[in-house]
């Protein structure tokens, strides 16, 4: 049999564009010859839907366009994900505002089967997580039953995402249930390594089951995160026979019981995505096309066609603009240079080439008399204290305030450049630094944003709207990293070098290692106690940041939840 893998960039809440993605994925692979057409998870909504969910007329109104989608469909049935209202609607009054409890009680993340005009047959997902950055226990009843359905006369099972994940479960009694085929919607958010994993766990299923998986996930980003698309299919001894395109929506059209042959693979809305998928894009190849296809669609899907960075002749700024011209072009990104009397001539000459190499527009505004001006509005109340970071944070903030004007004024969204080093010990200035719209490297560590640097400079791919070749400059890589806020300033006079602080970051932010833990790893204990000290302090900072684009296995936002006010200092 054909089966189409329908792997769509859905924006949440946009019930008639996502249906009408759908509806031509389903045209198009349907004129192919595909006897089977299969969307990602929460295909019809967006992922995650989150509390849209609770109003009852967003639910209406995904039923509605699931009936609508529906009537579109002939004998090839169309497998999409959508929210499904299980209460009693006898027994419910819409007019009467439920509580949480009772509306947890009466949705489910569900996969509907379209066929013939009609819903023929609805699964709803069994595995409900409740992790990262998941919250489907706040919303979503689990269901209990496999979903047994016959395509081209092969019996085909539906499952979502989380039920592949872990021994035994919904797909082995899918399996037992008399399926050949499994399908797994997906809404799978990218993080570093995780194709491996997800394969692994298929394959485990695949193989033990006797079966063939067809795993379908969503591609795009929304909010903080990014869905990798990378879509695949697998044989019963756990061989990947074709593969979707990796941050590109795609369609693909495969044979399963035979290998796909290459020209049996149909491009859907991008042609320029590359087609060979069998080797996966490298760690910070993959990394770099997510904070690219993160920035894209975060301005794209809020209404937003041109973006402000503050460059500073520094490394974060220079990445940060980088991204943000490869994301939307060069002719929609401009670069503020803000010089302080502290700024390098030098700082200020790399900051003019680096928007020189990418083409971006460039302007410069010097911040001197405005902090001048603080200083004299403060010297009364500041008389007899010793200068520190008071003074040094007024020239951030007065470059956060000039590029909120120049965002207010033109209608640009400012991308923040600190990075996830900074937002971790608090060295990211709170309404300075920090202020933006998206912290695009909020999760990139200042070790990854070297890495990051080097890579695009020397790499160019289908898709960026960069030019190619070294466009950051050398000597913004090659100078040591400075805030350039006070005389002679370099990041080590207060921090450990990032070779030293970003591996403790790692362990403590994203492993969840106790102090102790890293101790014994080999770190030096009065380093790691500053540093765990340090990231817990400044919980009240990262509360009030921007969303950032997620890249790692645990990030700052809705990835990692602590309490501002709290004494646990282990």
């Amino acid at each position: 049999m054909q089966i189409a893998l329908a792997q769509l960039n859905p924006t949440v809440g946009d019930l008639q564009a996502n249906a009408d993605a759908l509806r031509r994925a389903y045209e198009d692979a349907v004129g192919a010859g595909a006897n089977l057409v299969l969307g990602g998870e929460l295909g019809l909504t967006g992922y995650p839907p989150e509390d849209l969910v609770l109003k009852p007329a967003f639910v209406a109104a995904v039923l509605h366009r699931l009936a609508e989608l529906a009537a579109c469909t002939g004998e090839v049935p169309l497998v999409v994900g959508f929210v499904d209202d299980l209460s009693d609607e006898d027994a419910v009054d819409r007019d009467t505002v439920m509580s949480e409890a009772e509306t947890v009680r009466t949705l489910a993340n569900a996969a509907a089967v379209l066929r013939g005009g009609i819903v023929e047959a609805v699964y709803r997902k069994q595995r409900i997580p409740n992790y990262g950055v998941f919250d489907e226990a706040r919303y979503f009843q689990a269901g209990t039953a496999p979903l047994i359905i016959d395509a081209a006369g092969t019996a085909v099972g539906v499952t979502i995402c989380e039920d592949l994940w872990g021994q035994g479960g919904p797909l082995p009694a899918a399996a037992r249930a008399g399926a050949q085929v499994l399908l797994s919607l997906n809404a799978s958010p990218y993080q570093h390594r995780k194709r491996n994993d997800r394969e692994r766990w298929a394959a485990h299923h695949a193989t033990t089951e006797g079966v063939w998986l067809v795993y379908c996930n969503l591609v795009g980003g929304q909010d903080e995160v990014v869905f990798d698309g990378d879509s695949f299919v697998m044989r019963p001894d756990g061989t990947v026979t074709d593969r979707a395109a990796q941050f590109a929506t795609d369609l693909v059209i495969t044979e399963v019981g035979e290998v796909a042959e290459p020209d049996q693979r149909q491009p859907l809305t991008d042609p320029t995505a590359a087609r060979d998928q069998d080797q996966p894009l490298p760690p910070d190849a993959a990394a770099y096309e997510a904070l690219v296809l993160g920035v894209r669609d975060y301005l794209g899907k809020n209404g937003f066609e041109r973006a402000l960075v503050g460059v500073s002749g520094g490394i974060d700024s220079a990445l940060t603009a980088t991204v943000a011209v490869d994301a939307l072009g060069p002719a929609n990104v401009t670069c503020i240079a803000m010089p302080s009397p502290y700024s390098s001539p030098g700082s200020l000459e790399d900051a003019e080439a680096l928007a020189a190499n990418l083409g971006a527009h460039y302007h410069v505004v010097s911040i001197t008399p405005m902090v001048t001006a603080f200083g004299t509005a403060l010297a009364d109340l500041f008389a007899g204290t010793q200068e520190n970071v008071a003074e040094e944070n007024i020239q951030s903030r007065v470059r956060g305030t000039i590029l909120m004007a120049l965002s207010n004024k033109f209608g640009d969204l400012v991308l923040a450049a600190g990075n996830k080093s900074e937002y971790a010990v608090g060295y990211a200035t709170l309404y300075g630094d920090m202020a933006g719209g998206l912290a695009v490297l909020k999760d990139v560590d200042k070790t990854s944003v070297y890495a990051l640097s080097a890579y695009r400079n020397a790499t160019h791919r289908p898709g960026w709207g960069g030019p190619a070749g070294e466009v950051i400059p050398r000597a913004t890589i090659d100078k040591p990293p400075s805030a350039e806020l006070r005389p002679n300033q370099v990041d080590t006079d207060s921090l450990p070098p990032y070779e030293v602080l970003d591996p403790i970051l790692a362990g403590y932010v994203e492993q969840a290692m106790s102090v102790e833990d890293l101790i014994k790893a080999g770190h030096d204990a009065a380093t790691v106690q500053r540093v765990a000290r340090l990231v817990d302090g400044a919980e009240h900072k990262r509360r009030q940041a921007a969303p950032g684009i997620k890249v790692t296995p645990r990030a700052f936002g809705r990835d990692r939840r602590l309490p501002i006010t709290q004494r646990w200092w282990g």
